[in-house]
């Protein structure tokens, strides 16, 4: 029997911290995602603003099946088909339009939308989703935001992305409506061009260990 396909809030459910990935060599992709995984960390997201980027979640896919690989900043419908030609696990977008949506729900790609407004949170709600990107987060900024928020939608669980400190990673995790915080600082671009895996897995392997305040 074929497993049951993960849900989005399964997939966060796996990760405190997301990994939020700019690739612009496919090369590096099989090793990177390893580096990821061998530090413990299952989750991640590969923005699509690159030639290289579908080409390098199919290598993350092959190299680390264990992990659940994202294509972020969907646009369009094309870009939908795109992530789930590469082999994407969900995808990930910085706003909602009913194109989006729609598309989203015809491939049964677990999706992530990003809402900044309690306007944009009912309008995602409309849609279906109850799992949402808080984009952008400004840095600790957000959390006085997903506080208020959490009274008002007790069914919604946010991602914060955009600005995120390592130090504003716990303070994030304390609320009850943020299990997983989107971040770009985990395989930043120098040790990545430098193919030090080492020190990437170093790097997932502290924040894979974060936990709330």
């Amino acid at each position: 029997m074929q497993a049951a396909k993960k849900t989005m809030r399964d997939i966060l459910s796996c990760a405190s911290v997301m990994p939020v990935l700019t690739i612009h060599d496919a090369s590096v992709a099989g090793d990177l995602a390893r580096a990821l995984v061998d530090g413990g960390v299952l989750v991640f997201e590969v923005l699509m603003r690159t030639p290289a980027a579908a080409d390098a979640i199919r290598a993350m896919v092959k190299a680390a099946p264990e992990a659940h690989v994202g294509a972020g900043t969907l646009l369009r419908s094309e870009d939908v088909t795109r992530a789930v030609d590469a082999g994407a696990a969900f995808g990930v977008a910085p706003g909602l339009t009913s194109a989006l949506a729609a598309a989203v729900r015809s491939a049964r790609l677990p999706f992530l939308p990003g809402v900044s407004s309690a306007s944009e949170v009912m309008k995602a709600m409309e849609f279906g989703f109850s799992e949402l990107k808080l984009f952008p987060a400004q840095g600790g900024a957000g959390v006085a935001w997903l506080q208020a928020m959490a009274g008002v939608f007790p069914s919604v669980t946010f991602c914060p992305t955009g600005g995120i400190k390592p130090g504003d990673v716990p303070n994030y995790l304390a609320l009850p409506n943020c299990g997983t915080v989107g971040c770009s600082w985990v395989a930043p671009a120098d040790l990545v061009k430098a193919r030090d895996w080492v020190a990437i897995t170093a790097l997932a392997a502290q924040v894979a260990k974060v936990r709330s305040v």
